[in-house]
């Protein structure tokens, strides 16, 4: 009796599994989940974090260029000391291959082959070569041809590429790309950054062209006057209506905004070498962008009721001091503490809804008019240019903020006070460029070492490391994880350190 007993739970036991198994995938299977996305959707994850705005640029880029600085250690270490603070020069790194190079270049994979889709191809593309850009003009020799290719191709540990060959690369994808936009294709409407206006990622293309091209003014001039022809003769960026431009508000907020506005509110101050240069030629851009605390004491006394946003009054912090010594500046200045120096407007400029510029009218016409002054293009003048740039500039302070708008009298008087002069043309130019790119941490950095302009001092901090900083960095992550790639790519570009010159800074 035991037996058939146990027989015939062995045989309930057998049918119950076979039950189990019946449809069991699609008992499994999550109707409601997503099994692909759209690559529009995706060049759009691509695009908002393409946009110049993180931690690490506070603590490094826009240091280096001395626009906007801290006296605090350890987080905020970096451009302020003149020290290396891998926390931070990982930002680039981390922010542009996770966020935007595996997303373009997963999306080129699916569609290149799709002729449906090829204006999102060469969107795509063109988005792609301005993460590829801003990641080797910070650190130099980079994944490239073997990077973003882990899931798709099995390359886990990428080799790395020379700078030279990579922009070679880059303006190839930017010339080709920005040629094959077609009018007539399908508009991706879905598209954040300009609704699929083609006309408006053709001009964005070349002028990241157009960038390319100058920067190699001094690496490869002969490339560079004709890479820029090209550029010029597409059309580039030169209204505000066509800048590329994310816009941030409440639900999606403005990440240097965000920091600003809250734990590092008190911890960072416009650079005395920035505030004393708009003052030196009553530039109304510096009532636009900056706010002092008058009389404040501590953070906390950083209210509405101590600001001024008054030009006179703007105090920039001096260079190279510590929180210790900071306090010594500012007593020096007949400051009450050092809590009293201009910053940036954190209501302003720097609100958490305040848009993130990646490539403006203002740098493209700034461009255009150095490369008149080289004897690049033939059309127009080199102070036409000049004088379009830093007007379109001071015209986008409004689009900051209205509280920042620039009568249009005072952006008159001060064109006609400051002409662009042949003898120092370019580093007017360049000096303007320097002005025009505030807050875009990465462009600032690469076109002051590109061009030499404007004329700074080194950071007088005691304990530099460096005079200058030429680049950032390798992760330490990288290094632990690709060694052997990253050890080559040192053999080739020279130690890893911030004195290293990126390929095409001469």
């Amino acid at each position: 009796m035991k037996k058939i007993l146990n027989f015939i739970l062995i045989v309930l036991m057998l049918g119950y599994s076979t039950s189990c198994d019946q449809n069991f995938d699609e008992l499994n299977t999550n109707r409601v989940a997503a099994t692909s996305i759209d690559p529009a959707f995706q060049l759009n994850i691509a695009t908002v974090n393409a946009s110049p705005n993180s931690f690490g640029i506070l603590v490094f880029e826009l240091g280096i260029v001395q626009q906007i600085i801290s006296p605090n250690s350890g987080v905020l270490t970096g451009a302020n000391f003149n020290q290396d603070n891998r926390a931070s020069t990982q930002d680039n790194w981390q922010k542009y291959y996770r966020n935007v190079i595996k997303n373009t270049k997963d999306i080129i994979s699916r569609i290149e082959d799709d002729p449906t889709r090829s204006n999102l191809l060469q969107m795509t593309r063109i988005m792609q070569a301005y993460g590829f850009m801003i990641l080797t003009d910070t650190y130099g020799s980079i994944p490239y041809t073997e990077a973003g290719v882990g899931f798709s191709n099995q390359i886990f540990y990428p080799k790395y590429d020379a700078q030279e060959l990579i922009y070679a690369d880059i303006i190839k994808e930017l010339e080709e790309a920005s040629a094959a936009l077609n009018a007539t294709g399908r508009v991706e409407t879905a598209d954040i950054l300009f609704a699929g206006n083609i006309d408006k990622w053709k001009r964005f293309g070349y002028s990241l062209l157009l960038r390319a091209g100058m920067r190699l003014s001094k690496a490869n001039p002969t490339l560079a006057q004709q890479t820029v022809a090209k550029a010029f003769a597409g059309g580039v960026i030169l209204n505000n209506s066509d800048n590329a431009v994310i816009v941030h508000d409440a639900n999606y907020t403005n990440p240097i905004g965000n920091t600003l506005n809250a734990t590092e509110a008190a911890n960072f101050y416009m650079t005395e070498p920035f505030v004393n240069f708009l003052k030196s030629t009553n530039d109304p851009r510096l009532g636009a962008i900056a706010v002092r605390y008058v009389g404040a004491k501590s953070g906390s006394e950083q209210v509405p009721a101590r600001q001024s946003i008054d030009p006179a009054v703007q105090i920039g912090m001096p260079m190279g001091n510590d929180n210790a010594t900071a306090v010594t500046a500012a007593a020096n200045l007949g400051l009450a503490s050092f809590y009293e120096f201009s910053q940036v407007d954190r209501r302003r400029v720097a609100k958490i809804t305040g848009p993130g510029f990646m490539v403006t009218a203002s740098q493209t016409n700034l461009l255009l008019a150095e490369a008149r002054q080289r004897g690049w293009i033939t059309t127009g003048t080199a102070a036409e240019y000049f004088q379009a740039g830093v007007r379109a500039h001071m015209v986008q302070m409004a689009l900051h903020d209205a509280a920042s708008t620039i009568p249009a009298p005072a952006i008159d008087a001060y064109i006609t006070a400051n002409p662009l002069v042949d003898a120092t043309a370019l580093q007017q130019i360049n000096t303007q460029y320097w002005v025009s790119s505030l807050m875009n941490g990465p462009e600032s950095f690469a076109n002051f070492r590109r061009s030499g302009f404007p004329t700074l001092q080194a950071n007088p901090f005691p304990g530099r490391e460096v005079l200058f900083i030429n680049r950032l960095t390798y992760p330490n992550s990288e290094i632990s994880v690709n060694s052997e790639n990253v050890s080559a790519a040192i053999a080739a570009q020279g130690d890893d350190d911030l004195e290293t010159r990126v390929w095409w800074h001469k």
